[in-house]
């Protein structure tokens, strides 16, 4: 038998309340009425409805007012607020109460049954979910490296290998797979953990700006240089310097690089001093830096000078029983930054996350849980508070509405509002890889259509398809 679910209707406008009722009354849900939030309070705590629809504007105290009373008492309790008045306060300082969704009162009509029948099915779904078991037992740390699958056990042994030398280390994997997180592993463990851990992305920085922030410079080395600056290799003094994305360094400082690794020697920008560094260098790539030696776009003797431990990361694909620990890593890391202590994930939300794919690795895990902690509607994260890949977010809230082509402005408008959402998305890498990617899926891998759908050169295409790792035999 079919479990009868209660609904709690609140407006100080009886014959509101009776027309709602009609709408919304069936044989397996039951409605309930309150014309005040004093009395609807009392109401609730009594039979503990399943939902909870009240306007804003009531007496003695507003709806929102209600709406913080019942979520303090009962922090998964499902409720909707309507009002014929609603400003943009109201609307924010609703969601940020907890609030499953606001409407305004002439949609009514039209959204009122679909949206408390969205609600009902939430709170059903949220009684039969089945809890996910906690596995991590780590003791929270900002730089920890999470995983038990036999890949990253043989990078945690490399790890403890190399932290007792100071053997310059290769470390290769894709884009979001933790390379700096290995970096700052390796220097943590080492004999040089009291001294600085200083991380430069070479592909950040302009190629003109790179040598001055690498080395610094002297007083009137340059246009705008008008005090002696010290470089992040003097910075580094003692410790450890990580060269993210050593693939990008122009050639003309790699011959610099170079000098440093053999003799420890470096001379400031404009400047004819010759000093010495004591540092240990640490280098990561996504690129082959074997092809782009061989293409004369990476010097051979300072790859091979840098190449002495190379520690492989596995992407997170290859290490799908690495998910569910990272999940609950990152959960338990968002929920003490952003005081949720009840946050907790759905045994069905892990494995929607295990059977995704991870085009942007842990990174794009983290920011997923990050998001779906935001935006979660209670405490318990279900499948569809999850947003797997980048347009799931701005699409979800309209996904009631028949599905169709859009423009290419409206999806622009999407994907920025992904990134507004989340800062720490990285939207034009993405788009470039993704895209790429893609377009070579969706031709089985014919590089010559693919370039055509994307608006590129063939050459360009198969620079790309290098950059990222993406064959023909992956893309069918």
């Amino acid at each position: 038998m079919e479990k009868i679910q209660t609904i709690l209707l609140v407006d100080p406008e009886s014959d509101f309340l009776e027309w709602a009722a009609r709408q919304l009354q069936t044989p397996t849900t039951r409605v309930l009425t309150s014309t005040s939030s004093d009395e609807a309070l009392k109401i609730y705590l009594r039979e503990s409805p399943d939902l909870l629809v009240t306007e804003t504007h009531l007496h003695p105290f507003s709806g929102l007012e209600l709406l913080a009373k019942v979520r303090q008492r009962d922090t998964g309790a499902c409720v909707v607020l309507i009002s014929a008045f609603g400003t943009t306060q109201n609307v924010i300082e609703s969601m940020k109460l907890g609030a499953f969704d606001y409407l305004r009162k002439e949609a009514l009509p039209f959204n009122l049954k679909p949206i408390v029948d969205a609600a009902l099915k939430q709170v059903a779904e949220l009684r039969t979910a089945t809890a996910f078991k906690p596995q991590l037992t780590i003791e929270e740390h900002k730089d920890s490296i999470v995983g038990k699958s036999e890949a990253m056990q043989q990078v945690f042994k490399l790890i403890g290998r190399v932290s007792h030398s100071d053997a310059p280390v290769m470390i290769t994997g894709e884009s979001g797979s933790g390379k700096e997180l290995v970096a700052r592993a390796i220097h943590n463990f080492s004999e040089r953990n009291s001294k600085n851990f200083v991380a430069i992305n070479c592909a950040a920085i302009p190629e003109q700006l790179l040598e001055s922030e690498l080395f610094g410079h002297e007083k009137g080395a340059f246009t705008g240089a008008v005090t002696q600056r010290i470089g992040r290799f003097e910075q580094s003094q003692g410790g450890t310097m990580f060269l993210d994305e050593i693939g990008d360094m122009p050639l003309s400082l790699q011959a610099k690089m170079l000098r440093i690794l053999q003799d420890g020697e470096f001379s400031r920008v404009g400047g004819s001093e010759v000093l010495k560094g004591n540092v240990r260098i640490i280098a990561a790539t996504n690129r082959n830096l074997e092809h782009e030696v061989s293409e004369r776009k990476f010097r051979e003797d300072l790859f091979y000078r840098l190449n002495v431990v190379r520690i492989q990361l596995p992407p997170l694909r290859q290490r799908v029983e690495d998910i569910r620990i990272l999940a609950e890593y990152f959960l338990k890391k968002v929920a003490l930054q952003k005081h949720l202590p009840h946050l907790q994930l759905s045994e069905e939300a892990v494995c929607a996350l295990e059977n995704y794919l991870w085009p942007g690795n842990v990174r794009e895990l983290e920011n997923t849980i990050q998001r779906a902690a935001v935006l979660a509607t209670s405490d318990i994260i279900m499948p569809k508070d999850v947003p797997l890949g980048a347009l799931e977010t701005a699409t979800s809230s309209t996904s009631n509405q028949p599905a169709g082509p859009i423009s290419l402005e409206t999806a622009i408008e999407t994907l920025l509002k992904c990134a507004q959402a989340d800062p720490t998305v990285e939207l034009l890498p993405w788009v470039e890889r993704e895209f790429t990617k893609h377009a070579m899926h969706v031709t089985r891998g014919n590089q010559v259509r693919a370039a055509k759908l994307l608006g590129i050169t063939r050459a360009t295409l198969r620079k790309r398809c290098e950059q990222f790792g993406i064959s023909k035999e992956s893309s069918i």
